[in-house]
């Protein structure tokens, strides 16, 4: 198999990074995840224009990638710069339900989205969910033609900021069932919302939705009601690859980052990188690093797989990247010392990055477990 970038991606890579190296340097960063927003509108509509928001969707929906290795490629380069705009909730997550289940009014959603006019965001975790997907216990009732919104969301990414939400309720079935989630398109600001937002360690902000008596129309429904789940899993399978991906570009900037500093850092008049001790925990450390880009290139290849190995595969990239996203983070900071832990070396916000992906749609823990039942499902 050629796992070669096409012209486009390589393209798109080389324009997205140098942007990135350019206009993006830790010091902006910083000033903009010290923002009231936690993202800056400017670079927004920068990546906008950029096309990389247009690179997380396909042709048909109204961008012109949308392919596992467009969002491996996107997201590596996001993550070398810790880049806070919302790309993952709006493009990824909220897009892929909407392309997945929209029919045409909501479809045309999308071209907003692709050109950075509408930030969208994804409303499914709840304050009592651990990565269970299935695990919905907002409550949607009819209400003569249209709906009735009753439950809480929590940590909904850009939820001060978003003009819509893609949001998951149960209209039938037990708390846990796959069977009786259905999918709705809420603007921000509809009566009966309410949005109480909080920054987040690592430099974003989140928000907590509470639906009270929220009166929605017949067609916010997304999709066929009690069927959302097969829509949630699928945009949750984009948004574990992307995750896994921009850990990789984090990862990839700590170790140069750390070998720059072995390389400078002086100790008895000599580097510290030409002690053999350290020389060996940066070898190992780089094999897993590159243990981590084959799991991101196998999720990637395995995007439009069946369901089963699709989804294996990336609960093995996912596992995979919380275990060695730690590692990275450790040995990275201790290969510094003392330095390694100030708020004013970079090597630490990556730390903090690479810890924090590991808990966002599932944990190391949780996809080892997936990953076994995955594996009983296809024997």
């Amino acid at each position: 198999m050629n796992f070669e970038h096409t012209e486009e991606r390589r393209m798109l890579a080389d324009s997205l990074n140098r942007f990135i190296a350019e206009r993006y340097g830790f010091e902006v960063r910083n000033k903009i995840a010290g923002s009231a927003e936690g993202y800056s509108a400017e670079m927004w509509n920068h990546f906008a224009e950029l096309g990389v928001i247009g690179a997380l969707l396909r042709e048909e929906d109204g961008g012109f990638g949308g392919g596992g290795f467009d969002i491996a490629v996107v997201f590596e380069a996001l993550g070398r710069g810790l880049v806070l705009e919302p790309l993952l909730a709006s493009a990824v997550l909220a897009g892929e339900a909407i392309a997945t289940a929209g029919n045409e009014g909501q479809r045309a959603l999308l071209d907003g989205i692709a050109d950075g006019s509408t930030i969208a965001s994804f409303a499914h975790d709840e304050p009592d969910t651990h990565y269970e997907l299935a695990r919905v216990g907002l409550i949607a009732t009819r209400h003569g033609e249209g709906w009735v919104l009753n439950g809480v969301k929590s940590v909904v990414p850009v939820g001060e900021q978003a003009g819509l939400f893609v949001v998951s309720a149960r209209t039938a079935g037990a708390v846990d069932d796959e069977a009786g989630i259905s999918l709705f398109l809420v603007p921000s600001g509809t009566a009966g919302l309410s949005v109480r937002g909080t920054p987040t360690i690592d430099g974003g902000h989140v928000a907590e939705l509470r639906f009270e008596e929220v009166l929605l129309e017949a067609g916010a429904l997304l999709g066929a009601e009690g069927e959302g789940y097969a829509t949630l899993e699928r945009a949750t399978g984009r948004g574990i690859l992307a995750l896994c991906a921009e850990a990789l570009g984090a990862m990839e900037a700590a170790k140069a980052a750390t070998l720059d500093y072995l390389r400078t850092r002086k100790q008895f008049g000599v580097p510290i990188g030409s002690f053999q001790a350290l020389q060996h925990r940066m070898a190992d450390l780089l094999l897993e690093i590159e243990q981590a880009r084959s799991a991101v290139i196998n999720a990637a290849a395995a995007l439009d797989a069946d369901r089963i190995t699709r989804e294996r595969a990336l609960s093995a990239a996912k596992m995979s990247i919380g275990r060695i996203g730690a590692l990275v983070a450790e040995e990275c900071i201790q290969l510094h010392g003392g330095i390694g832990m100030t708020w004013e070396l970079p090597l630490a916000h990556y730390a903090k990055r690479l810890v924090m992906i590991d808990h966002q749609l599932g944990d190391e823990d949780h996809h080892l477990e997936r990953y076994i039942a995955l594996g009983r499902q296809a024997a």
